[in-house]
């Protein structure tokens, strides 16, 4: 909005405190800080939603694929062949033989319930998941036949076990025999601890070559399931149709939101209510800024009338009380802004310090899932909060900028 020399006089003058104004200066800060703290609180909010919903994305895919091709009853001996067809599928990247059983583990008097997770070897180590994340040992140690296994971190924690450590994992469908069904106990070698950073993860996998599972399991040369991966996880469902039509009656396919809809829509309810109820934050500041300038323009109505008696147009008093409110408004969504940045970049530590103070949990990945608070800044998003706000602000010195407009220089200065 363009404003003539004597308009940027006058809007500079109400901006700032004058005599016998400081509770109007008072208020107008307040409206300042409301807006500040509206879009901060916004840009935060949203930034935590998108990083943990990016967070299990890239987590919970990077460890399960996009699909899994599962077979009846958990058992799919003809892998080999169906991994060549869906390898072939346009728009398929990957499809990785996997072998996945709920078992239990136990090492030094302690008992877990867990996952064991069989897979190739070049599949374990090329793995950007697991291969980043480890935190001890070395999965070059994993060899098919040597003994060894890697485990989540929490698992570790709550075996009180190490690299080296020997644990027993128990297969209680073992071999048959005239007596019953003799259990399965095998040792492994722990040669590496990983942490992924879901907790879920992190306290039941344990990961070895899938000639160990399937040793373990009685399995012979079956496999599980195939882990899918594409080029696009959204398109998923379209790109493997063709696989779902050549194997049916041997095996289903499960995609990564079948394996994960409550979770994912869960996250997608929870991010819209909290836009929902934090933008009437800035609401509640957009109308401070109305009555601040309502105020404004009762205490400036004498002026204003001198004003136009000088030759002031309606419209050009009307710019001077728009560009007023719009410019508390905008120097609260920069001020906003920088307090969302900064509370975002220092967000863990913040998180453990009122952890301190408070004495609570306040991060219990247990219940979170993740192990830190995670975030992820979308321009787009933050762009759009502001710009947001800026409106709300614009729209909000409609009102009294029109009053002012309307002032009659005639009736306030009739009796000076």
């Amino acid at each position: 909005m363009i404003l003539s020399r004597y308009e940027r006089m006058i809007a500079k003058r109400y901006l700032l405190p004058g005599r016998g104004e400081a509770f109007i200066f008072l208020v107008a800060g307040i409206s300042l800080v409301a807006v500040m703290l509206g879009v901060a609180a916004l840009i935060i909010v949203m930034s935590v939603m998108n990083g943990f919903r990016a967070e299990l994305f890239d987590k919970i895919v990077g460890l399960n694929g996009h699909a899994v091709i599962q077979g009846i009853g958990n058992d799919l001996p003809d892998w080999r062949n169906i991994a060549k067809i869906t390898i072939k599928t346009p728009g398929v990247t990957s499809a990785v033989p996997l072998i996945e059983q709920p078992l239990a583990v136990t090492y030094s008097g302690r008992s877990e319930g867990i996952l064991v997770r069989g897979m190739r070897v070049e599949d374990i180590r090329s793995n950007a998941t697991i291969g980043s994340k480890v935190v001890m040992g070395s999965l070059d140690s994993i060899t098919a036949g040597s003994g060894r296994v890697a485990i989540g971190s929490r698992l570790a924690e709550a075996l009180g076990a190490q690299v080296g450590s020997q644990i027993s994992i128990f297969n209680p469908l073992g071999q048959s025999t005239p007596f019953g069904t003799v259990p399965r106990v095998v040792s492994y070698t722990v040669g590496a601890i990983f942490e992924v950073g879901v907790y879920d993860y992190d306290i039941k996998y344990i990961i070895m070559p899938i000639e160990d599972a399937q040793t373990l399991l009685l399995m012979g040369d079956s496999v599980g399931m195939i882990e899918v991966n594409t080029v696009n996880p959204d398109r998923v469902n379209a790109i493997l149709k063709p696989v779902e039509n050549q194997i049916a009656g041997r095996a289903v396919i499960t995609t990564w939101q079948q394996m994960n809809a409550q979770l994912f829509q869960a996250l997608a309810v929870e991010r819209v209510a909290m836009f929902t109820v934090l933008s009437i934050i800035i609401l509640v500041a957009v109308f401070n800024i109305l009555s601040s300038l309502i105020m404004l323009v009762r205490a400036k109505t004498r002026d204003i009338a001198i004003l136009r008696t000088m030759g002031a147009s309606r419209f050009g008093l009307m710019k001077i009380f728009m560009v007023v409110g719009t410019t508390i408004g905008a120097l609260g969504v920069v001020a906003g802004l920088a307090l969302g940045f900064v509370f975002l970049f220092f967000r863990q530590s913040i998180v453990d310090f009122v952890q301190l103070v408070t004495g609570q949990n306040l991060w219990d990945p247990s219940i979170r899932f993740l192990t830190e608070l995670p975030s992820k800044t979308d321009p787009v998003e933050v762009t759009g909060i502001a710009v947001m706000a800026l409106v709300f602000s614009f729209l909000a010195t409609l009102y009294p900028a029109f009053k002012a407009a309307s002032t009659d220089p005639v009736q306030v200065l009739r009796y000076e």
